[in-house]
């Protein structure tokens, strides 16, 4: 064990100053807590995943043959959401026939200028398969439908069978991924948020004729959040729109010698696709619909992940900051997007294979572990800017989160003293692809803790 990872032991337990030099010249901060201003809920299904469409080519992949799949979603939620959309999406289509061949990929990753995409072919054993999945899971699903290139006749097909394979398991429609990006790909450049609302409602008008109870969620935006807004300020004159969605990366693209790091540590990356300065539309069109936003799809770096980044504890951390970050603004629910073998993915490999889970599944839980509860107003003061911390309360149990993404330990002043047990997220070094853990600890009784450098953690008050 290095000397990193020995210190953030023993202030997890309680006895750092009790040692010489452990916890000494840590910064010092105090973090204030005040009941009287609740915040949001986190939803039970808050955690979310997000795989391409083209995965469904292979329908083997979502069945329930897929054990250890099943096991790693349930270890991240007992009730989340898999979101199936992405780039791919906008090549796919759907058939009623079972597929006559082998499928053209086991596994099929995050869509990159480089993808193959092979114009894949969801089929109805893909939906029953998934069906089957879900039900195993206890997830629910965000399906997405093909806008760029498909056609309404495909698309009212797709939406009655899955609708009827998925039944319950079905959240809700999106007609399209990232229909800001459309111009100049599979639009003219002229192409704005008025023209993919007329063909949104083209769609949906087709599709609500033959499936009346179908459910939709959209724009799906990238990041012109013009769309957004055009659609949230549409969105009350149909009744069956029950969710915003859009995407969010915090840096990118993949390759970029700005994708480092430090800037993951940020909290708004310079590259980030939505800036925190934008949150405030997004609320403004939640406030609009009067509907929930869901973050769809997103992660670390966009067009795949950077390595030695995306795959690192590094991204862990961020990971929890950022989905606690999100439920703070009022957020329904956050999709973490992967599949394949790429850096940002959460879970790693293939069936035949094995999966392993990256540095980033440990992340999802520890956001995960507060589903339930409600924020209360904190107050952080004297901490780095890389430490941020939160305070929620679920059924009378009050509990604090501190996640601190710099080099150096704090010492933090709580509201009151801590429980015996608390929960810590960490690894080897800020830079390690392997050995993230998140696991419970014994701490002292005290009010003040030392959470050391490049460690998150939970404590019961």
């Amino acid at each position: 064990m290095n000397r990193r990872s020995f210190v953030a032991t023993l202030a997890a337990a309680g006895v750092a100053t009790a040692l010489p030099g452990v916890g000494q010249g840590a910064t010092r901060a105090k973090l204030e807590i005040d009941a009287s201003k609740p915040g949001p809920t986190i939803p039970q299904d808050f955690t979310g995943l997000s795989y391409e469409s083209a995965q469904l080519a292979n329908p083997a992949f979502f069945s329930a043959e897929n054990r250890q799949l099943i096991e790693l979603f349930r270890g991240l939620s007992p009730t989340g959401n898999l979101r199936l959309g992405g780039g791919s999406s906008e090549f796919t289509t759907y058939s009623d026939a079972d597929p006559s061949g082998p499928p053209p990929f086991e596994v099929f990753g995050p869509d990159t200028s480089k993808t193959v995409k092979h114009g894949t072919v969801t089929t109805a054993l893909a939906l029953r398969n998934l069906r089957d999945f879900l039900d195993a899971t206890g997830w629910n699903c965000l399906y997405g439908l093909n806008l760029g290139q498909g056609t309404r006749e495909n698309a009212v097909a797709e939406v009655a069978a899955v609708y009827r394979m998925l039944g319950p398991r079905l959240l809700a429609f999106q007609i399209g991924n990232e229909p800001d990006s459309f111009r100049n790909r599979y639009r003219p450049a002229s192409y704005g948020p008025e023209d993919y609302l007329a063909e949104w409602n083209s769609f949906h008008d087709a599709i609500i004729a033959a499936t009346p109870k179908a459910k939709f969620a959209g724009p799906d935006i990238s990041n012109k959040l013009a769309f957004l807004t055009e659609f949230a300020r549409e969105a009350p004159q149909h009744r069956d729109v029950i969710l915003l969605t859009g995407h969010y990366y915090a840096m990118g693209p993949a390759g970029s010698p700005d994708a480092t790091l430090d800037q993951l540590a940020e909290a708004d990356p310079k590259q980030a696709t939505i800036h925190a300065g934008s949150f405030s539309v997004v609320a403004e069109a939640m406030h609009a619909a009067g509907l929930p936003f869901r973050m769809s799809e997103g992660n670390s770096c966009w067009n795949g992940g950077q390595p030695r980044v995306s795959d690192t504890l590094a991204s862990a951390l961020w990971c929890a900051d950022m989905l606690l970050r999100f439920a703070a603004l009022g957020f329904s629910g956050v999709n973490l997007h992967g599949g394949g073998n790429g850096p940002y993915t959460p879970i790693a490999g293939a069936p035949s294979t094995g999966f392993v889970r990256r540095p980033e599944y440990f992340g999802i839980r520890f956001g995960q572990s507060f589903a339930g509860a409600s924020f209360l107003a904190a107050k952080l003061t004297g901490a780095p800017a890389h430490v941020t911390a939160y305070g929620m309360e679920h059924q009378g149990r009050r509990r604090v989160a501190i996640i601190n993404k710099d080099d150096s330990p704090v010492r933090v002043e709580l509201p009151s003293p801590v429980g015996a047990h608390a929960v810590r997220l960490d690894g080897p070094a800020l830079e390690s692809r392997q050995g993230t853990v998140f696991s419970d600890v014994w701490v002292a009784r005290s009010r003040n803790v030392v959470v050391a450098g490049h460690t998150a953690m939970i404590y019961e008050l």
